[in-house]
């Protein structure tokens, strides 16, 4: 209190902040909210902004992962390529392998790069323990933590292979690489062995080098690597660019609507600290007069004000850090889970600089007031004291009068017109609190679309496959960067433990066509192609007869309708330069098709390039699985068993499909999206409830006439109410739309950042009655903070109203 006084002046600002209890309170728990979501808020746009740069910057990250055929390029020679100039540092030889183990259970995991590794740590590349402990012997292995699960955990044992008589390799612990420079790691003398039962060698060497931050450096870098072995030795490389690209996009995805909801909270504590710092000087122009009476200087009554909300700001603001830190915790870690990488934390210079800002809002947003009370002349604050401006609003009540509506209801309607600096500073409270629900609506429902969109393959009641399902694998983690490419698992896709028994396509065609209860259905197989102009392999669905039902939303252009037709995504397009109307080669085995791209599909789910065609373009090519979909009224589970007593014989099987659960990364934002928009809503119910604290203490002689001439408890309590309705709708009025605009604003962007355009089913998520109840939201926005002091005037005695001057 010594900055503002111990004396009279300390005096003074003790007795305020005591008196304006509610006052007091709503300035500390509305600077809290806003400095607790920014905080959040701060915390996860860092936090988004760079967890890759991090983690690659603490693990010593490989700019280069590179691939010798070791019968080229001994050890020797691999060990000469880390003193290249350019080069800062190096590590291996590793040998390196792929492999695709088999669980306990039978299922197959998707080929991962196994690594010959004696030790985490190196120059390069220091790969983070997440759990459990490094491979210290043969039979050991260390899975990538994105394999982590109820099924794969450490101790459990997986065979190397589905060839009888593989080795067994116990999980002794998951592991973080942030270049992706494997999925699994081994002791070389494992990998060795494993070498030895048939899979191809490579050598891998990890580099860093002093300019590696353009693409175009690292293609100068990978020119000299090649150069310095013989001819053919260099198998393949991976950038980290690559790397950083597909960390990068899940993460920036958050940025914008995180910066979207910390907008609206600093705006929301400036209208709210503003509001409450007037309405203090406002109802105080009696006590200012009599203070500058006694003695007070204005820079006294400025100081005195400025006090009485600083001193509750700062209590706020320091549990809004308290609160911010905690709640983001919890948001950080699934981050940390989605993306790996090094621990996140709030960093120190926001819990530093959002309560400076907010410190610093909270003194300008007094100042003016402050200022103003520190201008009042004496004599006319006296004569003044407490009353508004003889006249104003009385044209309001004289017009409401006129309504066929109860006389408490009139009043209460033409009550905000008395006070209209206040009255605007509650209706942006209530505005704002809508366009956060609006916009937090639209998001969560665009986020559920994405989702949604996503699986296409879970639409269709039933899967039917052309093998058993305990051969089918599961669905792969999310993919790993560096591995072999190899075919994802899709429904139907097979990966037996065994030689399975695979049942002719044709025969199970015909078990679905004939089967009663058949609607529609369609089949589909997931395989490689190659694309001339694009390097490596490319993964393909392919469809039999009439896919649209399982086909992924459309950017532009439409889904496949025949043959020599192909469908891709954004960034195929991207990558090879091409529009719709286009043509591009395709091969599937030995067959070759030339075809038109007719579609730019929404496709986020992986980071690999993948192409929609119809089956018939390839002479060879069969489905693996049929999704069918029932005729009404028929059970899916009783349809799938019914299928399946017939398929199992001949080697198929078939089961209902229930939709997958949603990304990590989407429940993320979703949740972001919820607790940040429950304290703005919270933060503009402290408006509406401070404002109608001022105008019932204000207005409460007056209310205490009303009560002598027969008004009931319930009539008061319906005129203050009534006070703050008309205040309501307008803000719904005004923050529908103004949410409505800001997530057509900010979803763009949001998709932009992942690399692709948004269709319309993701973007066009509100519907008329959904939209009609965000704008009646703003009612109960404005009827919940008003509750209380409706209430308490209502329960208020007559004769202590009538003596409260």
């Amino acid at each position: 209190m010594s900055l503002f006084g111990t004396g009279a002046l300390g005096r003074v600002v003790r007795s305020g902040v005591g008196r304006r209890r509610v006052q007091t309170v709503v300035i500390a728990v509305a600077t809290m909210m806003a400095v607790a979501s920014a905080v959040v808020a701060g915390s996860l746009m860092v936090a988004a902004a760079a967890p890759f740069d991090n983690a690659f910057k603490k693990q010593q990250g490989s700019h280069i992962t590179a691939q010798f055929d070791p019968a080229r390029a001994s050890a020797a020679q691999l060990a000469k390529t880390g003193k290249l100039s350019g080069v800062a540092a190096s590590a291996g030889p590793y040998p390196s392998t792929s492999v695709r183990p088999v669980d306990r259970a039978g299922f197959q995991l998707p080929a991962l790069t196994l690594v010959g590794r004696s030790a985490p740590d190196g120059a390069v590349d220091r790969v983070e323990l997440k759990s459990g402990r490094w491979a210290r012997k043969p039979g050991e292995i260390v899975l990538a933590a994105s394999f982590e699960g109820p099924a794969i955990g450490i101790g459990a044992t997986l065979k190397a292979s589905d060839a009888e008589g593989a080795p067994a390799l116990s999980i002794v612990g998951f592991a973080v690489s942030a270049s992706k420079t494997a999925d699994s790691w081994a002791t070389p003398a494992q990998v060795d062995a494993l070498v030895s039962e048939g899979h191809p060698v490579a050598s891998q060497m990890l580099y860093r080098f002093d300019s590696a931050s353009t693409k175009q450096q690292i293609i100068a870098d990978r020119k000299k690597l090649a150069a310095s072995v013989g001819s053919g030795a260099l198998l393949g490389t991976q950038s980290w660019l690559d790397t950083k690209r597909a960390a990068d996009q899940g993460a920036a995805a958050t940025v914008p609507f995180v910066m979207a909801f910390g907008a609206l909270g600093i705006v929301m504590s400036v209208i709210i600290v503003s509001s409450v710092i007037s309405g203090a000087v406002g109802t105080s122009l009696r006590r200012i007069g009599i203070l500058k009476a006694i003695g007070f200087t204005p820079r006294e009554v400025v100081r005195a004000y400025m006090a009485q909300a600083l001193i509750p700001a700062g209590a706020g603001i320091a549990l809004g850090v308290v609160l911010g830190n905690l709640l983001a915790v919890p948001l950080l870690s699934d981050t940390e889970s989605v993306y790996g990488g090094v621990p996140l934390s709030v960093a120190w210079w926001v819990d530093v600089t959002v309560p400076a800002a907010a410190l610093a809002v909270v003194g300008v947003a007094a100042l003016i007031p402050a200022l103003r009370a520190g201008r009042l002349r004496t004599v006319e604050a006296i004569a003044v004291g407490r009353a508004p401006r003889t006249g104003r609003g009385q044209w309001a009540h004289r017009a409401m009068g006129l309504l066929p509506l109860p006389r408490p209801v009139t009043y209460g309607l033409a009550t905000p017109f008395t006070h209209p600096v206040r009255t605007l500073a509650m209706l942006l409270a209530v505005a704002f609190g809508t366009v956060a629900a609006t916009f937090a609506v639209g998001l969560t429902s665009s986020l559920t679309a994405i989702g949604t969109s996503q699986d296409p393959e879970s639409r269709a009641a039933v899967t039917v496959t052309t093998t058993k399902l305990n051969n089918v694998a599961p669905p792969p983690p999310p993919p790993v960067g560096g591995s072999v490419a190899s075919p994802s698992p899709v429904s139907g896709s097979v990966a037996s433990t065994s030689e399975p028994k695979i049942a002719d396509p044709a025969k199970v065609r015909a078990a679905v066509t004939s089967q009663a209860g058949t609607g529609s259905y369609y089949g589909k197989t997931q395989t490689e192609v190659a694309v001339t102009g694009i390097s490596g392999s490319v993964q393909a669905s392919l469809y039999e007869g009439d896919s649209r039902s399982g086909s992924y939303e459309m950017i532009s252009g439409h889904w496949i309708t025949g043959t020599r037709q192909v469908v891709v995504p954004t960034r195929f397009l991207e990558k090879t330069s091409t529009k719709i109307g286009d043509t591009v080669r395709v091969t599937y085995e030995k067959e070759t098709a030339n075809l038109q791209i007719v579609g730019e599909s929404f496709d986020t789910s992986s980071s690999e390039l993948e192409i929609h065609a119809d089956m018939a373009n390839f002479a060879s090519a069969e489905p693996s699985a049929f999704l069918v979909e029932v005729k009404s009224g028929v059970s899916a589970d009783e349809y799938a068993q019914k299928v399946a007593a017939v398929i199992q014989p001949l080697g198929g099987d078939a089961t209902t499909n229930t939709p997958s659960g949603q990304e990590g990364v989407i429940l993320i934002m979703s949740a972001m999206a919820v607790l940040l928009t429950l304290m703005l809503v919270s933060v503009a119910g402290l408006g509406v409830l401070n404002s109608v604290v001022l105008d019932t203490r204000e207005r409460i002689h007056d209310l205490g006439v009303c009560k002598a001439i027969g008004m009931s408890p319930r009539q008061t309590m319906s005129l203050v109410l009534a006070s703050v309705t008309a205040i309501g709708v307008i803000g719904g009025l005004i923050g529908v739309p103004a949410g409505y605009a800001l997530h057509r604003l900010v979803m763009p962007v949001m998709g932009r950042a992942v690399g692709t355009s948004l269709p319309s089913p993701v973007l066009d998520v509100y519907e008329p009655v959904q939209l009609l109840l965000l704008g009646l939201g703003g009612v109960v926005i404005a009827v919940l903070g008003a509750l209380i002091p409706a209430g308490w005037a209502a329960r208020a005695r007559t004769a202590t109203a009538l003596r409260t001057e």
